[in-house]
């Protein structure tokens, strides 16, 4: 399955005969294996781990370092991710770098015109599937500092940092504030976070918890590096993975606390907390707990009444709810 960007670019494979080719941005389907037969030679760049480790030959970091001769940029509508990646390609590409640009219209691809003009030439191509492609030619590079991306705030205790794209990457949201409330008792042994972001629910425990073996998993490149810095600039430690939920994760814990992301693209979905809410007893010791934090309109509640038979509500507002179950 291709997604309607990708069926756009089917359209004009005569685009990539005969060159190297790298795939960045959001792209989220199968569409490398058809341009592969249509190209010289094929990269994909991704920040997301649930995606390069379905895919081959997909590079997963927070940089791509490497030149090609035509860039396919699939635009999502998280416009600091967008601007990170694009200026990180074009610091380090020749001029005359070609670059298609490809996106859903509800996604605002049509900004890219603006936010690329700087840089180059730019025009729309073709318009299909609710989809506009464009056509971009370097003509002057960016100055690509990563410095300049980073964002800080100061919570009581911890000073949390962040890249673009990371949630609550400027400030502390909602949900998980309400969730740190309820860190006043903690077990002392082996604790998960899963979908760490930039760090503040793990970094928070282990300041509370020194003692606790922490690990934290996310599967965004930068969420992972965020988490990092976060660490480091409380003088705190924890094993910080990319994981696909449990993919990468065999331990069993005392803790798994998460709050975990609803959101795909621009869709709401619940593969990721269905998985996390189903193999969690897989991975708790007995007597462990699983802790979330939810929207209360998201079917949290019957999913772990599925699962485990019951479920505790430890804190709640008008906008979420904290689950508690035990193993």
């Amino acid at each position: 399955m291709i997604s309607p960007s990708s069926e756009v670019l089917t359209r004009h494979f005569p685009l990539f005969a005969g060159k190297s080719v790298l795939l960045a941005g959001a792209i989220n389907d199968d569409f490398p294996a058809q341009l592969s037969a249509h190209c010289k030679s094929l990269q994909v760049w991704s920040f997301y781990f649930d995606y390069a480790r379905q895919h081959a030959n997909v590079t997963f970091a927070e940089q791509f370092q490497g030149n090609v001769d035509l860039i396919v940029y699939y635009w999502s509508k998280n416009k600091a991710e967008v601007n990170f990646q694009l200026q990180q390609l074009l610091a380090q590409a020749p001029i005359g770098q070609e670059v298609l640009v490809i996106g859903e219209n509800r996604g605002g691809i049509r900004s890219a015109e603006k936010q690329l003009a700087d840089y180059g030439d730019i025009g729309k191509i073709d318009s299909a599937r609710r989809c506009s492609l464009y056509h971009f030619t370097l003509q002057q590079r960016p100055n690509f500092d990563e410095s300049r991306f980073w964002q800080r705030y100061q919570l009581p205790t911890l000073t949390v940092c962040s890249l673009p794209g990371v949630f609550s990457a400027a400030a502390l949201d909602d949900g998980t504030a309400l969730l740190l409330q309820t860190l006043d008792h903690l077990p002392q042994g082996d604790i998960l976070d899963v979908g760490c972001g930039a760090g503040v629910i793990g970094a928070t425990i282990k300041q509370k918890k020194p003692q606790a073996n922490l690990w934290m998993s996310d599967i965004h490149a930068l969420a992972l590096a965020s988490t990092r810095k976060t660490l480091a600039e409380n003088g705190l430690q924890a094993e910080v993975l990319a994981s696909d939920v449990f993919s990468e994760i065999s331990a069993k814990f005392d803790l798994i606390i998460s709050n975990p992301p609803f959101h795909d693209g621009l869709d709401t979905a619940y593969r990721a907390v269905n998985e996390l809410i189903a193999q969690a007893k897989w991975h708790l010791r007995p007597g462990g707990e699983l802790r979330l934090v939810a929207n209360r309109h998201l079917a949290y509640a019957d999913l772990l009444a599925q699962h485990f038979g019951h479920f505790e509500v430890l804190a709640q507002n008008n906008q979420f709810k904290v689950y508690s179950v035990t193993h």
